[in-house]
C-alpha cells in the first residue's frame, strides 16, 4: 500500500507509522487522516503485525494540530461532518484497536495531534514535548474526542483548565498528570516505545485484545465495564492462548504465544 502523507514500515511484528509532513509540522489534513485510516485498519487485520508505534517525522512535532485551512468557510453541517468522520474513521479505530498502539510524542502535540496521541493506548513523550488543546483560540472546541479523552486521563478540573485557557503543558507536567506514561530523552523515545511493545508481544495477543475491549467498555459506559470484563474473562477459557499459558505455568517455562 502506497502512501503520500505517512510512512509505514514493518520490522518483525512491530509496525511503525510515521506522519510524514515535517514541513507542515505533521499537521492533519483530510488526506493524512484518510491514509491513517487505511494504515491502521490494515494493521489491525494483519496477523503478522503485533503492535504499532505512531510518531511524527522530525524532531519538532508529533502533530502540531489539524490543517486549519480546511476549516475555512465551513458551517455547522461541514464542521460536524469533519468531527464525525475523523472520530469514527481514525481516532475511535485506534482507541478500539485489537493491538497495542503507542504514541511516541516527539515534540508538539497540539489540538488534533494531542487528540491523536490520546486515542493511542500508551503515550511516551520526549523531554522537549509540549502538549495542549488550543482550539478555543480559534473559536472552536476539540472535535476529535479531546474533551472526553483528556477528562478521562487527567480529570474534569484539569481538562477544563487546559481546554479553556488553551495553555500548553510540558512533558514533565503531562507525566505528573498521567497524560503520558513515560518521559525520556529524545534519542530514547523510539527505543522506549519498542521496549514496551516488545514486552507486550510476549503476552497473549488474545488476552491483550480482550483487555483493551474491557477497559474501553467501562470508559464508554461505566455500568457495562464489569459485565464486559466478566464476559471477556470467560471467553479466554478454552482458547489456544489460555491452554498454552497454563501449560507454560505448570511446566515452569515461558509461554509461546
Amino acid at each position: 500500500m502506497e502512501f503520500e502523507h505517512i510512512k509505514v514500515e514493518t520490522i518483525g511484528r512491530l509496525q511503525y507509522i510515521t506522519i510524514d509532513r515535517e514541513k507542515k509540522l505533521n499537521a492533519l489534513n483530510r488526506f493524512t487522516l484518510a491514509e491513517l485510516h487505511d494504515a491502521f485498519t490494515a494493521a489491525f487485520k494483519d496477523p503478522a503485525v503485533g503492535g504499532i508505534i505512531l510518531t511524527g517525522k522530525g524532531t519538532k512535532a508529533f502533530v502540531a494540530g489539524a490543517d486549519i485551512v480546511e476549516f475555512d468557510g465551513l458551517g455547522y453541517e461541514g464542521g460536524k461532518e469533519i468531527a464525525q468522520r475523523g472520530q469514527s474513521t481514525v481516532f475511535d479505530i485506534i482507541a478500539n484497536g485489537n493491538k497495542p498502539v503507542i504514541a511516541a510524542v516527539n515534540g508538539f502535540a497540539l489540538g488534533g495531534g494531542l487528540e491523536l496521541a490520546m486515542a493511542c493506548h500508551i503515550r511516551i513523550a520526549s523531554e522537549n514535548a509540549k502538549m495542549g488543546l488550543p482550539e478555543v483560540t480559534l473559536g472552536l472546541i476539540p472535535g476529535y474526542g479531546g474533551t472526553q479523552r483528556l477528562t478521562q486521563l487527567v480529570g474534569r478540573g484539569k481538562a477544563l483548565e487546559m481546554i479553556m485557557t488553551a495553555d500548553m503543558i510540558s512533558a514533565a507536567e503531562a507525566l505528573q498528570l498521567g497524560l503520558v506514561n513515560h518521559v525520556v530523552f529524545a534519542d530514547d523515545l523510539i527505543p522506549k516505545a519498542e521496549e514496551i511493545i516488545n514486552k507486550i508481544l510476549t503476552r497473549s495477543p488474545m488476552a491483550v485484545a480482550a483487555a483493551i475491549r474491557a477497559v474501553n467498555a467501562g470508559l464508554v459506559d461505566p455500568g457495562k465495564g464489569y459485565s464486559t470484563e466478566i464476559e471477556e474473562f470467560g471467553k479466554c477459557f478454552g482458547t489456544p492462548d489460555f491452554i498454552e499459558g497454563v501449560s507454560a505455568f505448570m511446566e515452569k517455562r515461558q509461554p509461546n504465544f
